[in-house]
């Protein structure tokens, strides 16, 4: 009975001895790991972390076994190692502090006060993905290859320097225009900003690891994973040979929409969310940062 009352009092006065800027270290801390661990999920930096872990429980074994040679092989590599890590995982490093810099603060006082500002840049999006729907069935259907990028929150301005400016209104008849075979601007891609046909027969990057990706896929499907790993932007192709329509979003292609499924995935991810309730009160901050 005294050991479990002596547990008691060491528990509470180490209780007593936290303060507020304890529980926020402790909360942010917290934070900073999840996102972390999202960051690095299904990636090559996933692998990268998991080998790190495994040395530093090799480094305490050693060290408590005692091991003299492995302990200062240890010490050196975890000295200069990083160095190493960093230009290795360049990519993965960029990657990550790119998204960072996509989160959606920025989206905390967009539209908010204004519900008719809202209302025009939901079917502004909503005639433009019906646009994009139409188009990418008929030429699906007729099996006329077809590489459409919308920019979200990461502007695209390098690849849209590459294509020819077009400031159009969306439809259907301008998206299969551009498509149509041997047309001047046919083998690019068309660029959407804000709803609008901003540019066509823009160049895209590779993708990182383009050794990675099946044969089976050919240049638009490539380009589209490249444009979607390096950007927020969501990629539309269609493809030449088999007619089959895929979405690019984050670095993975996913294949075989058709038009409702389409319309559908392209509304959820491109139609921006409203930053005030029905009643016109603003959401709270930490309710936008925790719910991302």
């Amino acid at each position: 009975m005294n050991l479990i009352l002596d547990a008691l009092d060491s528990i509470l006065s180490v209780i007593k001895l936290i303060d507020i800027r304890d529980i926020l270290d402790i909360i942010f801390l917290s934070y900073l790991l999840y996102k972390g661990m999202k960051l690095v999920r299904e990636t090559r930096a996933e692998q990268l972390v998991k080998g790190i872990a495994l040395m530093f429980v090799s480094y305490f074994v050693v060290r408590q076994v005692g091991l003299k040679t492995m302990q200062f092989l240890f010490e050196n590599f975890f000295q200069w190692g990083i160095l190493a890590i960093i230009v290795m995982f360049q990519p993965e490093l960029r990657r990550a502090l790119e998204k960072m810099g996509r989160a959606k603060v920025s989206n905390l006082n967009v539209f908010s006060g204004n519900p008719d500002s809202y209302t025009n840049i939901v079917n502004k999006w909503n005639i433009c993905i019906d646009a994009i729907v139409s188009a990418t069935t008929h030429l699906s259907e007729n099996k006329v290859g077809a590489l459409i990028v919308v920019e979200r929150l990461t502007k695209l301005g390098e690849q849209i320097d590459t294509g020819t400016l077009i400031n159009a209104s969306p439809s259907a008849a301008i998206f299969e225009n551009i498509f149509f075979p041997n047309s001047p601007l046919h083998d690019g891609a068309v660029i959407v900003r804000d709803g609008d046909i901003l540019a066509a027969g823009c160049y895209l990057p590779k993708p990182q690891k383009e050794e990675l990706i099946s044969k089976e896929f050919g240049s638009r499907h490539r380009a589209a994973i490249g444009m979607s790993e390096q950007s927020d932007a969501i990629v539309i192709v269609v493809s030449e040979e088999t007619g089959v329509i895929s979405v690019a979003d984050n670095g993975h292609l996913t294949r075989g929409f058709e038009e409702n499924g389409l319309k559908v995935l392209l509304k959820s991810l491109i139609i921006p969310e409203r930053s005030t309730e029905e009643n016109g009160k603003k959401k709270s901050f930490f309710k936008k940062l925790f719910n991302r």
